[in-house]
This record gives C-alpha cells, sequence and structure tokens, in this order.
C-alpha cells in the first residue's frame, strides 16, 4: 500500500512547508518563499485552495497526473490525496496556498454552504484557469486573508477571516461560470456523448440487465468528476444530470407505448425498473398523466 503522509491540522502543513503558525485554523503559504520541492504525497484532512503560478512538476490529485499551466487554480476538501510528481527533480514553486480547518467554519455561514462550492469536487484535469484579471482579484482577496492573520487575534479576527475565504470562493464560482461560457465548444461535445451514450444505454438493453444509468456511472463512462459533469449540464440545459436522464427515459418510454405488444410492466422492465408501480410514479410526476392514459390518449 502506497504511503501517504497525513496532514490534519494547519500546523502540519505549515512544519511541512516550513514556516511560521500565526493563526491554529488557517494559513496563508506563498510558495516564492519557499525552498526546491520535489515528488510528495498528502492525505488532505483539511481544506485548501492552491494558486499555482508556474509548472514544478504533475499535480497528483485522486491518483490521477495532470499537466497544469500557468495561473490555476486547485481546490482540495478533507479526505483528498494531493501531492506533486516533479519526476524526482527539485524544482522552484510559484504561487498561493490557502490552507484552512473545518473547525475554523463552525457557527459561520460558510459552514452552512461550503458543500455547495461543488468544485472542491472536481477532478485536477478540472481545475479553474484564471485570466491575469482574475488572478490579480484572487491575490488581493488572499492579501486580505494574510493582513487578518498576521494582525493580534481579536473578536473580529475569525469573522473577517472567514468573510474573505467565502468572497474568494464566490469569485471562483463565478470564474467557473466564465470557463464553463468560453469552453462551450468542448462542453457541447460532452452533451452530445452524454446523449449517445443514454440512447446507446436503453437501446443495448443494458438497463433491463443492470437498471437505470446514475450520474455516477455517466459521468465516469464520459471521464468526468460527477460533480463537474453535474455543473457542466446544469450550465448547458438548465436541468440537472438526473432530470436530464429522467427525461430521456421517459423519451424512450413514450415510444414503447406505441408496441401494442408491450405491456406497461414490460415497458417498465425494459427501462430498468424493479417495480412497475416505481415507473409508473416517475411517468405521472414528468407528464401528468399515467403510462395507461398516455396509452390510450395516442
Amino acid at each position: 500500500m502506497e504511503h501517504f503522509d497525513r496532514i490534519d491540522t494547519v500546523r502540519h502543513y505549515n512544519d511541512y512547508a516550513g514556516v511560521d503558525t500565526l493563526h491554529p485554523l488557517v494559513s496563508i503559504v506563498k510558495f516564492n518563499d519557499l525552498p526546491l520541492v520535489r515528488n510528495f504525497r498528502r492525505y488532505m484532512g483539511i481544506y485548501a485552495v492552491f494558486l499555482k503560478d508556474n509548472k514544478c512538476g504533475d499535480i497528483i490529485y485522486g491518483g490521477q497526473p495532470y499537466d497544469y499551466e500557468d495561473g490555476t487554480l486547485v481546490f482540495v476538501c478533507p479526505g483528498q490525496v494531493y501531492g506533486i510528481d516533479n519526476h524526482s527533480i527539485n524544482t522552484k514553486p510559484s504561487g498561493y496556498g490557502l490552507l484552512f480547518h473545518p473547525d475554523l467554519l463552525a457557527g459561520t455561514h460558510l459552514a452552512k454552504t461550503i458543500k455547495d462550492y461543488s468544485f472542491f469536487n472536481y477532478e485536477v484535469n478540472e481545475a479553474l484557469h484564471l485570466s491575469k484579471k482574475e488572478r490579480k482579484t484572487i491575490v488581493e482577496c488572499l492579501e486580505k486573508i494574510v493582513s487578518e492573520i498576521e494582525q493580534n487575534i481579536d473578536q473580529h479576527s475569525k469573522t473577517l477571516i472567514v468573510s474573505n475565504i467565502e468572497l474568494l470562493l464566490n469569485y471562483c464560482r463565478r470564474f467557473y461560470d466564465r470557463q464553463f461560457i468560453t469552453r462551450s465548444h468542448a462542453n457541447k461535445d460532452v452533451l452530445t456523448r452524454f446523449e449517445n451514450l443514454l440512447h446507446d444505454y436503453f437501446k443495448s438493453g443494458t438497463a433491463k440487465d443492470v437498471g437505470l444509468p446514475s450520474v455516477s456511472w455517466c459521468a465516469e463512462q464520459l471521464h468526468l468528476s460527477p460533480n463537474y459533469f453535474g455543473d457542466l449540464i446544469k450550465k448547458e440545459t438548465g436541468a440537472t444530470a438526473l432530470d436530464y436522464i429522467q427525461s430521456k427515459l421517459i423519451d424512450e418510454a413514450k415510444a414503447k407505448m406505441f408496441d401494442a405488444s408491450k405491456t406497461i410492466n414490460d415497458i417498465a422492465t425494459e427501462l430498468g425498473f424493479k417495480y412497475q408501480q416505481h415507473f409508473t410514479r416517475l411517468f405521472k410526476q414528468k407528464t401528468g398523466i399515467t403510462p395507461n392514459e398516455y396509452r390510450n390518449l395516442n
């Protein structure tokens, strides 16, 4: 089994980086001030946002390497493995690292919404690539956090630090929306492949054998993380990936209704439902009428 160093606290990370710990729950590390780095992998028990300004090796994330570009943001949440593979060559890092412990968020608005920032669960090849203007905005947010960390901790420190982290994450959400738009052509290709995947799934009889396709399964077939895939489909179609799958399923069901030799139970089974009543419930939810009523109308 491969060995990973564990980073369970901000101090653990700071000790590895060789920097002072000014606050027990949050830190900004300026990579330009660090010595040369080599290969490492770490199990992260804290949140991290890494702004990479230059290439110092392939990022390893979720077991997959990624040759990142200048001005790239990578997000890591507790429970993930993160590292650098620079092929055993000492390289000089550049950029910033924002590290914060989940306990920092306790009792704050961000504690309730942190899970809504789905990019913490994107794969590294779905990282956020920044324009120069966007990078400037992110660095300004980081510098505000640095300013608060370097002051003596008082009753306002936590509120101001967490507010600035939340502001940074909201900017990242905006910049990801921009990235989805600017990569619209590539996104259309994903949508086309998604449609073909569902078409083949239902036509091949796979649904009957293994059940309904899940969002996670579709994302895996398209080589995307479930979160990134779901966000992409939502941006392109206005519907969730699950809603999109269910709409395609209903289209398939409607087409099968015209085969009078098939009972409603036959159709439900072919589409991957174990129980006809589950199919009937979904069909009525999506169309407003039952399968039998639809058949009688047509």
